[in-house]
Parts: C-alpha cells; sequence; structure tokens
C-alpha cells in the first residue's frame, strides 16, 4: 500500500502535529496500570474510558485525515477503530468488567507489553533510524496503542467478551504487513498479541470452571442445609 519511507514521514508530521499529547498519552497509560491493581468499580471505569478516548483518537486524528482517494483502505481503518473505541465507552459507561489482577502470569504478560509500548517502540526506533518525530509512541499510533490495550486487558480480573478481542487481534497480525516495510518494531505487536489473546482465552475459560466449581459448591451446601433442617 505504502513504502516504509512514506509512513515514516506520515508518522512524524503527525506527531508534529499533535505535540504536546504524546505527554498526556504517557501520564494516562501510566494512570491506567497503577489503578488497574486496585479492584473498585471506578477503576474499570476510567480505565475502558482511556481506553476508549485512545482508540477513537486514533481513528479521527490518525486515520480520518490519511484517508482518501491516495489511501482508501484508511476508510476500513477508521471504521474499526470507531467500532473498538466505542466498545470501550459503552465498557466505560456501563461496566462489567473488573481490574486488580487475575494471577502472576497474567500480571507479568500485561506489565511485560505496556513496558515495550512505552520504551521498548521508540528505543527501538532509535536503533532503527528512525527516532521520533518518526517513532510511534504509545495510544497515540496504533500499533502501539493494540499492544497496550492487549497488555492492559491482561491485568484484568474478570473475563474479557470475545468481541473487545477481535480487532485488536485482527490489528496485531496485520503488523506483518509493517513489518515488511521496515516497521520491524512490530515484531513485538504481533507476538504480543497472539500471546496476550491465547492468556486472555485460558482465563476465561480457568474464570468460567471456576464460576461452576462455586456454583457446584453452593448447591450442595444448600442441599445439606436442606437434609439437616
Amino acid at each position: 500500500m505504502i513504502t516504509g519511507e512514506q509512513l515514516l514521514e506520515a508518522v512524524a508530521t503527525y506527531n508534529q502535529a499533535i505535540w504536546p499529547m504524546q505527554i498526556i498519552g504517557y501520564v494516562l497509560a501510566g494512570i491506567t496500570v497503577f489503578l488497574a491493581f486496585k479492584k473498585p468499580v471506578w477503576v474499570s471505569r476510567i480505565n475502558f474510558a482511556v481506553l476508549a478516548f485512545f482508540w477513537l483518537w486514533v481513528a479521527l486524528m490518525y486515520w480520518l485525515p490519511s484517508a482518501g482517494p491516495a489511501f482508501p483502505i484508511g476508510y476500513v481503518f477508521l471504521l474499526f477503530f470507531l467500532i473498538e473505541g466505542g466498545l470501550f465507552l459503552f465498557q466505560a459507561i456501563k461496566p462489567k468488567l473488573a481490574f486488580g489482577t487475575y494471577n502472576q502470569l497474567h500480571t507479568i504478560g500485561g506489565l511485560t507489553m505496556i513496558l515495550y509500548t512505552m520504551i521498548g517502540y521508540p528505543l527501538l526506533a532509535i536503533f532503527l533510524d528512525h527516532p521520533y518525530p518518526q517513532a510511534s509512541l504509545i495510544g497515540l499510533t496504533p500499533c502501539p496503542l493494540t499492544l497496550y490495550t492487549f497488555g492492559l486487558l491482561l491485568l484484568a480480573r474478570s473475563a474479557i467478551p470475545i468481541h473487545l478481542l477481535i480487532i485488536p487481534l485482527f490489528w496485531a497480525l496485520s503488523g506483518a504487513l509493517w513489518i515488511s516495510i521496515g516497521m520491524w518494531e512490530d515484531v513485538g505487536m504481533v507476538l504480543g498479541g497472539i500471546i496476550a489473546f491465547v492468556l486472555i482465552l485460558m482465563r476465561n475459560k480457568q474464570l468460567k470452571t471456576e464460576e461452576k466449581l462455586k456454583n457446584q459448591d453452593q448447591s450442595s451446601e444448600a442441599w445439606s442445609l436442606s437434609v439437616s433442617e
């Protein structure tokens, strides 16, 4: 679709146009990581609101200006990011999922992916000879946002509905296209997206099993009380 040079030029123009949003992006990401270890309902509202903001921002500020006759697939990407932003916004308004972490494996995996988006992306961009403003940064560009999203969802303690994962997984797998034009830092997004998707499915299954066992125990306890009476 485009060359690596064209993509880097577009990212540089975008970064220069939205400054100092990059600082705000890092601050918001840091807040969500801190809050992810808390359990109150308002934490879920804030974290999903931040995710919604990032996905809608990328849709309207990154993809909308680039979509057009010269880049028609940009409209498809715009739609995808709008849909995902809307899904996260719904979770922020009516939270049904909770943060507070689930187990050590998911916590380490989630933190590793978020750290990669915050530190790995800009450092690898320097190593690959396209430092800021050509570097993609957390929350405000599609690929780091995708990996950050997976990382944050790994810090949840609730089962994550599959419909929240479809678009991030699609974008993670699309990283093969960006790697093919020289964006080697996106290797982390591809691998991280696949690993996170599998870990989330595993957690969903474990939570379902735990809930089933809990219901069985409650039924057995109720039966025992009934017999004793």
